[in-house]
């Protein structure tokens, strides 16, 4: 019986559980093993003290821990034994490498994959995908995220601290309202109201994780198995996969330089009328047009005519450079049919999940009783923290801040990259938003140059994620470039490192 023990190894360096939880973790193994059968009496704790150069006290403490929780049970006169009350596990799988339990890798029981087929295969430098061989990046050039190193975080965690410390803060940790912060949806409807030329209340406004969240509401409440929902080609890959879990067919509208083709839309609405248009007017994810005002006109006009819903995408509203940024689609909803989302995501940084969703008061309360469902509620110490950034007027003053940064970042990005990567990409200089939507010479493979880059330490596009529509050659590989993460200095030697794995790709 005692041989069954002498297996067993501690690792006394003060960093792990004590003595008497791991020997009660190896007890546990040995019966989840089978090795230890139900009944089986079990060495005096003397006796396994002596074997295993264990106090004593080490023994007993883990033999009452066994007995309180109905692994093993005490006889009187008799001593310590398995519990009979234990099924006989003499058939568990075990790795006989480590002598340990064998944890299945897979999942024991039917799973639905809800997930669509993705036609991305390669990199995504928004995922953390590790390439075998390669080295940790130096540098990402990403899709087009803000520097968190330059957000207002102080005042932030100042504010969050203050309401931690408050005589609200117990209510604060309760459970507080599913469509959000009272007071962040009354200044939020302000802020929206005076930066974006809209004419709404607090109970229009929901507030959510970010813009997908809101697509994600959105998606659950209006398109059902069948349904058809108009898309931007190229386009935004996680909102696609949110309408196909939905069940909707898919429509590819092109988009030009002045947006989404309206004629297209207008000619498929006679055929057959959509559930909803989705779509990112003002710096398209991910060419960065804006979507013409001529063309704007005729969508709303045709959101009246046949009654469909317009999905309105407003993610990085504050950076336009060429102009004041154009009101959002919502700023001239009269009729009820638009739904906007938008977040603080992209103004201070993608880890403030903060997002909000303007609909008729009637489908926020739906959406706030089904986002009641998958997250109760937002968190709502940081809820109040940004309702007092935005009344103080901080979030305004970070933006016109960042704004210059972004701008001045912009401009050396353009430089770079027309003189160190002129003869092998072409791009426009953007008129707004957080990245440069470009495209490879003839003959240069995105994915070929991403690859290089990684090995060489630069995480970029592979140009994986833009295009969806099925049986589609494209005569370049395009790829968006964001700027705003990487300082002046960061991007000129990215971009030196891009430029080498150019070179080894041709």
């Amino acid at each position: 019986m005692i041989k069954k023990f002498l297996e067993i190894s501690f690792k006394r360096d003060g960093q792990h559980s004590p003595l008497y939880l791991q020997l009660e973790s190896e007890i546990i193994q040995l019966i989840c093993r089978g090795i230890l059968k139900p009944g089986q009496a079990l060495p005096s704790s003397r006796e396994l003290a002596q074997a295993l150069q264990l106090n004593r006290k080490t023994v007993v403490a883990t033999y009452e821990e066994l007995v309180a929780q109905g692994w093993v049970e005490t006889r009187d006169r008799s001593g310590v034994y398995v519990s009979r009350q234990l099924p006989d596990t003499s058939a568990r799988v075990v790795n006989q490498n480590s002598k340990e339990l064998t944890r299945s890798r897979q999942p024991g029981f039917p799973l639905i994959i809800k997930r669509p087929p993705a036609r991305a295969t390669r990199i995504d430098p928004n995922m953390e995908i590790d390439i075998p061989g390669t080295p940790v990046p130096l540098y990402k050039i990403d899709d087009g995220f803000p520097d968190p190193r330059i957000a207002p975080i102080e005042q932030l965690v100042r504010e969050y601290r203050r309401f931690a410390k408050s005589r609200f803060t117990n209510r604060l940790l309760m459970y507080g309202p599913e469509q959000g912060s009272y007071r962040l949806r009354v200044e939020l409807a302000t802020f929206l109201n005076k930066t974006r030329g809209m004419q709404i209340t607090e109970k229009e406004i929901l507030i959510t994780k970010g813009t997908a969240m809101g697509i994600y509401l959105t998606t659950q409440l209006l398109v059902r198995p069948g349904d058809t929902v108009f898309v931007p080609e190229p386009g935004y890959m996680d909102a696609n996969q949110t309408f196909k879990l939905a069940g909707a067919n898919l429509v590819f509208i092109p988009v030009d330089k002045e947006g989404m083709d309206v004629d297209r839309i207008e000619q498929l609405c006679k055929k057959k009328t959509p559930k909803m248009i989705y779509i990112i007017p003002h710096h398209h994810r991910p060419t960065t047009v804006t979507l013409s005002a001529e063309r704007r006109m005729r969508l709303m006009s045709l959101a009246r005519k046949y009654r469909f819903a317009l999905l309105e995408d407003d993610y990085d509203f504050d950076y336009h450079f060429t102009s004041n940024p154009l009101l959002p689609l919502a700023s001239l909803d009269t009729g009820g049919h638009i739904i906007y989302v938008g977040s603080f995501c992209k103004s201070i940084a993608p880890g403030i999940r903060i997002g909000f969703m303007v609909a008729p008061e009637v489908m926020i309360n739906e959406a706030a009783a089904l986002r009641k469902l998958i997250d109760r509620q937002g968190e709502q110490l940081l809820e109040e923290a940004i309702a007092e950034l935005l009344s103080t007027g901080e979030i305004s003053r970070h933006i016109k801040k960042s704004y210059k940064v972004y701008q001045g970042r912009l401009d050396n990005a353009c430089r770079l990259l027309r003189e160190q990567l002129g003869e092998y990409l072409t791009f426009d200089r953007p008129n707004g938003g957080l990245a440069i939507w470009a495209s490879y010479r003839k003959g240069i493979s995105a994915r070929a140059v991403a690859l290089n880059a990684a090995k060489l330490g630069l995480e970029i596009s592979d140009g994986s994620r833009y295009f969806f529509k099925p049986n589609v050659s494209l005569p370049h590989d395009f790829i968006r470039i964001g700027y705003c993460s990487l300082n002046e200095t960061e991007m000129a030697r990215a971009i030196d490192i891009w430029k080498q794995a150019l070179a080894n790709s041709i």
